[in-house]
């Protein structure tokens, strides 16, 4: 049974940091492409960052220069480091894996079969 466990999430001040993780089980992580999600309040979930199983990076121009997606494959862990955060960076955020995804569509969510259940950031002073 393939599950994927975020945490790291929590309540931090705008300008602070958090790293998200993501481990795997079930599956072989450096099987699979992987990549985080974030769902505002009211809002749709939308891609944020991706790495394949070659370690090619894309992030989302919202977040370009202040995250930084990683992988340790020895752990089966996937990691979101997340700097200079912003009220608008709020949000619940999965980490998805898929064996292969449409390098133009790496960032929508019906590339990927597997998801975790999410963990919570919140940026507020």
């Amino acid at each position: 049974q393939v599950q994927l466990v975020e945490s790291g999430g929590g309540l931090v001040q705008p300008g602070g940091s958090l790293r998200l993780s993501c481990v795997a089980s079930g599956l072989s992580l450096d099987d699979y492409d992987i990549a985080w999600f974030r769902q505002a309040p009211g809002k749709e979930r939308e891609g944020v960052s991706y790495i394949s199983n070659k370690e090619a990076t894309y992030y989302a121009a919202s977040v370009r220069g202040r995250f930084a997606i990683s992988r340790d494959n020895a752990k089966n862990t996937v990691y979101l480091q997340m700097s200079s955060l912003e009220p608008e960076d709020t949000a619940e955020y999965y980490c998805a894996a898929s064996a292969w995804v449409y390098i133009n569509r790496r960032l929508h969510m019906d590339q990927y079969a597997f998801w975790g259940l999410g963990t919570p950031v919140t940026v507020s002073s």
